[in-house]
């Protein structure tokens, strides 16, 4: 599957960075705690925000009394093998799945709505990017909860936490914490880029250019500044993009 993708009915067509969110859901982040769940405290964040065909997507800062209900798909075999978002290789015969913004490694509870069928995965993905799709099972997954034949379902999920070292699930101390710092501009001049960082540097102490190719052209990415929480990182963001840099979102540091 990789990050991100888009599928259909378990035959998926994989585009990264190349599809679009539309699903219909719903989504309540003020229902009750799933059991097992400790309330969050502090821990480094794991996630960067994402951009897909010119929409930012912020991955959840904590899962604690999410749930959602929406369509369920499936991928399998033409990704098997391949890197998920997380970096792990997807196994089509693991109990794991996609979410588009749900903290990756949370379990989350799905319920087959058509047939009452449930099971937990863990989300180690991004997507699915389809409309009215709001997670995407692996084939095992989908199998366990009769998804797999027709290829999609309605579905109840719930996040359930993480594997604690004993029974029932736990969560991390802090989504928030981490090292962040702020993209101000993308150049396909590299010379335009460091004179950007170069001034950037003197005002905020930080600033680096880093590459990316993107469909075969190399661009030159700014950044600006660190900060030691992603709340602090979008607060920058704002500034920025009063001071002239529109363009400007969060990115977590490498």
């Amino acid at each position: 599957m990789g990050f991100p993708f888009a599928h259909s009915f378990g035959i998926v067509t994989k585009s990264l960075l190349a599809v679009l969110l539309a699903g219909m859901v719903v989504i309540s982040c003020g229902g009750k705690k799933a059991p097992g769940v400790k309330e969050p405290g502090k821990q480094k964040a794991t996630q960067k925000p994402y951009t897909v065909l010119g929409k930012r997507y912020e991955p959840l800062k904590t899962h604690v009394g999410f749930s959602q209900e929406g369509i369920a798909s499936w991928y399998g075999k033409d990704f098997h093998g391949k890197k998920t978002s997380n970096g792990e290789v997807y196994d089509m015969h693991a109990m794991t799945a996609a979410h588009k913004t749900l903290p990756l490694g949370v379990f989350v509870r799905v319920r087959n709505r058509d047939n009452g069928q449930e099971t937990v995965v863990r989300v180690n993905d991004r997507g699915p990017f389809v409309k009215n799709r709001i997670i995407d099972l692996s084939y095992s997954a989908a199998k366990k909860l009769g998804v797999d034949v027709k290829g999609t379902a309605p579905v109840r999920i719930e996040a359930l936490g993480y594997k604690s070292s004993g029974e029932g699930y736990q969560a991390p101390e802090n989504y928030d914490s981490g090292n962040f710092s702020v993209q101000i501009g993308s150049f396909k001049d590299q010379q335009n880029a460091k004179r950007l960082s170069e001034e950037m540097k003197k005002l905020h102490g930080y600033s680096e250019v880093k590459t990316a190719v993107v469909n075969g052209e190399q661009f030159y990415r700014v950044q600006a500044g660190v900060f030691t929480s992603l709340q602090a990182a979008e607060e920058a963001e704002q500034r920025f993009a009063d001071q002239g840099y529109p363009g400007s979102f969060a990115v977590a540091l490498d």
